[in-house]
């Protein structure tokens, strides 16, 4: 069975070209042109590998990527930008990304590359992700959606566990609203900040010793929300 890539680049040009490299080289390329068609096709669609551009429409490339990671934490993603400095390429490494390639590019060196991700992706597919987090008293599965709090063992919905999954891979960051609405929500549906506001005052209630004093879960007014580990606090 062909390997389906899905190619997410707003150049048509570069990105029919890359895509007739793809089908040369065997494997089943998918193109989309902007942030909000390239979350609607992994939603819809399996990919064993993602080319991710990151100055795309709608939603940007690094938003675009933190959606794939809350749904999928395994799948390849190589970046493919033109923003080439050292900062950006820690980013795209930092916000869930495999490998980074500047334009302009080789497509010998593409094809490497790809070929590289598959085959180190295939070697540790049998290998056991991790799944569940720890922090203070408390426990969650971000696969099954339980966890264990103040009251015990209960069960998170599933926007729950995709914020609370966002915010504690970004802990100790500030989060922004328009990110978090991009990247739980989706760029079609833009709940009210009241909404946020009630998910991090649910897990307040859930997780915090005290939740009119919280320690893991922080507002900052105007600017967004963080989740700090109180254990690496401590230590």
């Amino acid at each position: 069975m062909k390997k389906r890539i899905l190619v997410v680049e707003d150049e048509k040009h570069l990105a029919e070209t890359i895509k007739l490299h793809l089908e040369i080289e065997e494997y089943h390329p998918v193109v989309v042109y902007d942030g909000a068609e390239a979350i609607n096709a992994f939603k819809e669609q399996r990919f064993d590998l993602v080319i991710l551009d990151i100055m795309i429409p709608h939603i940007d490339g690094i938003a675009v990527c933190e959606n794939i990671r809350l749904h999928n934490s395994t799948v390849p993603i190589m970046f493919l930008s033109a923003k080439n400095s050292a900062e950006d390429r820690i980013l795209g490494l930092k916000k869930g990304g495999d490998d980074y390639l500047a334009k302009p590019f080789n497509v010998e060196e593409l094809t490497l590359r790809i070929k590289k991700l598959l085959a180190r992706n295939d070697d540790s597919a049998d290998k056991e992700s991790v799944t569940e987090y720890t922090f203070g008293n408390n426990k969650v599965n971000f696969e099954s959606y339980e966890a264990e709090g103040n009251d015990g063992k209960f069960s998170l919905t599933k926007k729950e566990a995709l914020l609370l999954k966002l915010l504690i891979e970004n802990k100790n960051e500030v989060v922004s609203r328009e990110k978090i609405l991009q990247t739980v929500w989706g760029y079609s549906v833009y709940p009210s900040t009241r909404t946020i506001d009630n998910f991090i005052l649910a897990f307040r209630k859930y997780f915090e010793p005290d939740p009119k004093n919280p320690v893991f879960f922080r507002s900052l007014r105007g600017v967004g929300y963080k989740f700090t580990d109180e254990a690496e606090i401590n230590a």
